[in-house]
């Protein structure tokens, strides 16, 4: 007989009467926008019943708000931290604590209306069965008595563009099954239109929904469209990542770049000619660059207010942008040379017990007899702390064989769960070995139950164990397994497991760095 404990299921599949269809997500920087943002939920005309994750990504641990001002709003808030990483690992952090159906991703700095949950849920409930996103509209609010500067018309441009996550929700079953962002976009930039192509690359659609935000132009300073030129690095890895083309299926702008190149080239030409004595070649690439310059600024000036600060902080920028610009993607070429699809971490971590997350005590029935191997508490906080799912499958014979009951079984079960904390799954074997289950490792048994129960794909799932029968039964369900020796495991069955982890320490880390 196989028995499940404690068993919690992630909502990915209809919600139930009275159930949230969608869990907001919200990555912060502690940013005053913030409580502006929680201010327009609380005021909703209807009122807002899904729970709200803030991530908050500073790399200090400050407080968003203080704690009694939660309390006063009339949705449920949970903050988590992210430590810094970038706001892809903060939107992940965020969905993978989520449990609805949905995930809605909403920038701290944006203004939603009043009605803009009323028709968030309209949205999704409109959306078919083919509809893996549901992108809101964004306004930027623009000057009204001067002409837009540089950077508010760079703002502006967001209007139009598809996938950004300052309103966008997404399945969170598509979400586990691309592997959510690609961290290794760190800026608010590309990330969101990468994981647009990874998730509609098998047909699905985002389309486009009625909810409507304001998106403000946040202040900047006069330099920060040269500090921009560092999307050239993400712009190579989503070259590198998704060929030349792009652009083009994403309907993004072109760019400058190949502007940019001719222009540092004829600069660096007349440089190095000016250096070398050759008076001629350096006038005419200096004239080149200098023609170059002039329609760059010229093109950022003409549609701008013209005024004197304006025009000087546009002369200074169009001068150092192409070089910013070129030296960035020069970089991006060189980082990513080389890169593997993103995979992301597994949505569920499943685990034998003896062994594996405490010493081996044959056919234990003693509650005090439970020893956890060394770093496994630590081991199981940071999945948990990182939004992965854990569960217990463990062949437990000595029921089957009368060496213990079941009540001695879930009391050393208990035991575990006091000393590591809590599990999303217990499923355990208890036939004797020659009754020939289906559930019994290295039969599927366990770990399909498992993720039956807690809605995962066994594809999304990893298999933690120390013998040959654990990796087995995770190769049968169609899961990874990732043996950890001990002791007790031979050298034939370290030689055969596709994936080897010294300790379980380090298996978490290769599955908290997506490889897996």
């Amino acid at each position: 007989m196989t028995t499940s404990q404690a068993g919690t299921t992630d909502g990915t599949g209809e919600p139930g009467a009275g159930e949230p269809v969608t869990t907001i997500v919200v990555p912060t920087i502690g940013r005053d926008t913030l409580l502006t943002l929680l201010e327009r939920l609380a005021g909703q005309s209807t009122t807002v019943t899904a729970p709200v994750l803030l991530v908050d990504d500073r790399r200090e641990d400050h407080p968003v708000a203080p704690p009694a001002w939660f309390d006063e709003l009339p949705f449920p808030v949970t903050v988590l931290r992210s430590g810094g990483r970038g706001p892809a690992a903060a939107r992940n952090l965020g969905w993978r604590h989520a449990r609805t159906p949905w995930v809605s991703f909403v920038d701290d700095d944006v203004l939603p209306g009043e009605d803009w949950y009323a028709h968030l849920l309209e949205d999704l409930r409109r959306a078919g069965p083919d509809v893996v996103g549901s992108q809101g509209r964004l306004k930027v609010p623009l000057p009204v008595d001067r002409r837009p500067t540089d950077w508010e018309r760079s703002t502006a441009g967001l209007e139009g563009a598809l996938w950004i996550t300052a309103d966008m929700s997404f399945r969170r079953a598509v979400l586990a099954a691309v592997g959510g962002f690609d961290e290794r976009f760190p800026r608010a930039y590309r990330e969101d239109v990468d994981l647009g192509l990874r998730a509609t690359e098998a047909g699905g659609r985002i389309e486009w929904g009625e909810r409507e935000v304001l998106h403000p132009v946040r202040p900047a300073d006069d330099w920060v469209s040269v500090r921009r030129q560092n999307g050239n690095l993400d712009d190579a890895l989503m070259r590198r990542l998704h060929g030349r083309d792009w652009r083009a299926r994403t309907h993004a702008a072109r760019g400058r770049l190949p502007l940019h190149v001719a222009t540092v080239a004829a600069g660096m030409t007349s440089l190095a000619a000016t250096v070398l004595g050759r008076r001629r070649a350096a006038t005419v690439a200096g004239l080149g660059w200098a023609a170059l310059t002039a329609e760059f600024l010229t093109a950022r000036v003409r549609p701008g207010p013209r005024d004197r600060r304006e025009v000087a902080r546009m002369a200074a920028t169009s001068v150092a942008i192409p070089f910013a610009a070129v030296a960035y993607a020069v970089r991006g070429r060189l980082r990513h040379r080389t890169v593997e699809p993103w995979r992301g971490t597994p949505d569920l971590v499943l685990l034998d017990r003896d062994g594996t997350i405490v010493h081996d005590v044959p056919y234990n029935s003693d509650p005090d007899a439970v020893r956890p191997v060394d770093g496994a508490r630590e081991s199981l906080d940071r999945l948990r702390a990182n939004g992965i799912r854990i569960g217990v499958v463990t062949n437990q014979s000595g029921v089957g064989r009368g060496l213990l009951t079941e009540d001695e079984l879930h009391a050393v079960n208990a035991r575990v769960e006091q000393l590591l904390g809590p599990f999303d799954v217990w499923n355990q074997c208890l036939h004797a070995p020659d009754e020939g289950c289906d559930c019994r490792k290295p039969e599927p048994g366990l770990v399909l139950d498992a993720c039956a129960r807690l809605g995962v794909d066994p594809g999304r799932t990893v298999v933690v164990g120390d013998i040959r029968s654990d990796m087995a039964a995770a190769g049968a369900a169609g899961a990874v397994g990732v043996l950890v020796p001990n002791g007790a495991t031979r050298r034939e069955e370290v030689d055969e497991a596709t994936l080897v982890a010294p300790d379980l320490g380090s298996a978490v880390d290769a599955l908290l760095g997506g490889r897996w």
